[in-house]
């Protein structure tokens, strides 16, 4: 997917930031530092991650400044209501950088924390594509622990199944 068109890309962002808000607000208070393994991140750790790393990496990186990012622990938001908040603001403060970006800033490359030189548009799109692969942790996470989740889209596998024709 290239963007050419940030409006685009600021309302596929939008929607795709309301879907992984609809599993995060599905996460239990009690379970908010719960891991399926000491040593791996909580539910709270990828939700600061997510929050966090895309705020003080890829947008700072796409402004042209190094990244900031400096992990994902407690200190950023402690509590669920917290890093409920903590996520919000850094997409709100993420989003008000990318607004800035003309057409031609989209072709512009920016550097990434490895050094790596990349157009900012594909960087964009591997942000987006981050998000996605934690909030599908975050489904995972859920299902573990038994907690219902919403489908996707609108529909779960079943009912797709069972509105579909028979092969």
């Amino acid at each position: 997917m290239q963007i050419p068109n940030l409006d685009i890309f600021l309302e596929y962002l939008d929607k795709v930031h309301q879907r992984t808000m609809r599993v995060v607000r599905c996460v239990p208070p009690d379970k908010l530092e719960w891991s399926f393994r000491q040593g791996k991140f909580t539910l709270g750790d990828l939700l600061r991650h997510m929050a966090a790393i895309e705020r003080y990496m890829f947008a700072e990186t796409i402004a042209g400044n190094p990244s900031r990012y400096a992990g994902c622990g407690k200190e950023l938001a402690d509590g669920y209501e917290a890093v409920v908040m903590f996520m919000e603001r850094m997409h709100r403060e993420s989003v008000e950088i990318f607004s800035r970006l003309g057409p031609d800033d989209l072709q512009r490359k920016c550097t990434t924390p490895d050094g790596a030189s990349i157009t900012v548009w594909k960087w964009l799109r591997a942000m987006v594509e981050h998000e996605i692969h934690h909030r599908g942790q975050i489904y995972i996470y859920l299902a573990i622990l038994g907690v219902p989740t919403p489908p996707l889209y609108g529909l779960t596998s079943e009912q797709v199944r069972e509105r579909s024709v028979k092969a």
